[in-house]
């Protein structure tokens, strides 16, 4: 457990996204990220860190007594000790939610984790980084994110969905980009097309307002 990562923010909060939302949990972000989205909401996080150990985060985890955990970033998977971090954490019988962008393939890692695929959509300038083999790796527990800034996200994210049959596989959640899609608007596409997805929103902006870090 000598093995160091990059941190970014430890802190907890009330998950805001995923089907776990309004759960207390730990977030864990991890420092950097090899895409650039236009709508990126922690950009900080590219550079922003300091190192701690494994043991370390586990202790501080285990502090919290919160018993759901999420990597995030950045990409969490791109540093060489997240897996180590991962075992840990799931072999102390943590639930563990893993937030990747979808670029670097899950299929190493370990799967009893949750991992929430975040696929990048055509307005993201990144939708030529999806490595959709994931899409073949998914589990039942596992979830699909697409954050969508436009109808032609939607389309997009529509027909991907029916070719991959991913309702029937996994979670499959659908996000306004905050201030260019209406949640209003996005709703009522899923509604007329009866998509069986899930509405997924920020909760913990709507908590504590759009400018806060660590929340």
């Amino acid at each position: 457990m000598n093995e160091t990562l990059k941190v970014c923010e430890f802190f907890t909060s009330i998950q805001g996204e995923s089907s776990y939302v309004g759960l207390p949990c730990v977030f864990i972000r991890l420092t950097g990220c090899n895409l650039r989205c236009n709508y990126c909401d922690t950009r900080y996080a590219y550079t922003e860190g300091t190192d701690m150990s494994v043991a370390d985060l586990l202790d501080k985890v285990q502090g919290t007594h919160i018993r759901l955990v999420e990597l995030t970033g950045g990409e969490p998977l791109l540093q060489s000790a997240t897996p180590v971090l991962i075992d840990a954490l799931v072999a102390m019988g943590f639930r563990t939610l893993i937030e990747t962008n979808g670029s670097i393939n899950i299929g190493r890692f370990n799967r009893a984790a949750v991992f929430v695929v975040d696929l990048k959509a055509p307005s993201s300038g990144m939708v030529d980084h999806n490595d959709l083999s994931n899409l073949k790796a998914l589990s039942p527990i596992d979830e699909v994110k697409i954050v969508l800034g436009d109808r032609d996200d939607y389309r997009w994210a529509s027909e991907l969905i029916a070719r991959y049959r991913l309702t029937q596989r996994c979670h499959v959640l659908l996000s306004p980009v905050a201030g260019v899609l209406q949640a209003e608007t996005l709703a009522a596409w899923i509604l007329q097309d009866a998509l069986e997805v899930r509405l997924n929103l920020q909760l913990h902006k709507s908590i504590y307002g759009t400018d806060r870090r660590m929340v």
